[in-house]
């Protein structure tokens, strides 16, 4: 199964059949969706989820809405008269926006239009509208819950989305999908994570890289001045570092360091090793 069929399984199981404030509220959230189709004198919700029809029965048959079920392929829709939906919108908005309410008109919203991407693959919820003043209305209420929709529009549909995972894990929280906010926590752990080891392995890499790269272009200086007879012009204490970096071109500066007869710190080995390079470079000029 999907995420969002496991969102509105969760979200169908919401227990609130004993408030009639908020069976309208949330009935309120279905209906402003592009889910709905209207002719006048019925209203249709649509949809696939069949967790979804049946939370949208009980609520009409709670509310004491009457409806004609119907079954088109594979499409479960909920046939209203208009004039009902008409007299529960204007009582709906008498209510006033309580907190409790504004969280069940934006449930509602969800369960009637809304998706969101698996957490693993990408962060992503949307919801459809048909209506931009219902698109608004549903981002303004958002907006209490530190969401931050976002709006398209797409031919005779407006979509309402949400990329960022904090925004996605608020709107689930908002909603009550508990059970959604932890799956997407965990994997956002998980990716942070391994974003956080990938960028550790990646900068040891580079600074291996760094070391390889330095080490070979010393032992190049070390053989070509051992090549032109030059190596001798080196200062003894040059000469033991340059011996010790042939012996071993894998060590770090501060190994070498400590191989020496008298032990020096690595600005030390660098500053013999630079004295090598220098006297390459001065050679290879001349040539």
């Amino acid at each position: 199964m999907s995420f969002s069929h496991d969102i509105k399984e969760e979200l169908s199981n919401f227990n609130n059949w004993k408030n009639e404030e908020l069976l309208k509220s949330e009935f309120l959230g279905y209906i402003l969706t592009g889910n709905t189709i209207s002719d006048g004198e019925y209203v249709e919700f649509v949809t696939e989820n069949e967790y979804n029809i049946e939370r949208f029965f009980k609520i009409l048959f709670s509310l004491k809405i009457e409806y004609e079920p119907e079954t088109r392929g594979k499409l479960f829709v909920a046939k209203i008269l208009n004039k009902d939906i008409e007299e529960i919108f204007s009582r709906i908005f008498d209510l006033g926006l309580k907190d409790e309410v504004k969280k069940t008109i934006l449930r509602g919203s969800f369960l009637g239009s809304g998706s969101c991407t698996d957490p693993e693959k990408s962060y992503h919820l949307e919801m459809i509208f048909g209506d931009r003043k219902n698109a608004e209305y549903i981002s303004n209420l958002a907006k209490d819950y530190d969401v931050q929709f976002k709006i398209i529009d797409s031919k005779d549909k407006f979509m309402l989305y949400i990329k960022e995972a904090d925004q996605v894990s608020n709107f689930l929280a908002c909603i009550g999908a508990n059970k959604a906010v932890l799956k997407l926590e965990d994997v956002r752990i998980f990716k942070e994570m391994k974003n956080n080891v990938n960028r550790m392995v990646n900068c040891e890499t580079a600074n291996l890289n760094k070391i390889v790269d330095a080490a070979v272009n010393q032992i190049e200086d070390i053989k070509f001045l051992q090549k032109m007879n030059r190596f001798e012009e080196l200062g003894p204490e040059v000469r033991e570092v340059a011996l010790l970096r042939l012996e071993h071109p894998e060590s770090s500066l501060k190994e070498l360091g400590e191989m020496l007869s008298e032990p020096i710190g690595k600005s030390g080995i660098n500053h013999r090793l630079k004295k090598i390079q220098n006297l390459a470079d001065e050679i290879r000029g001349n040539s």
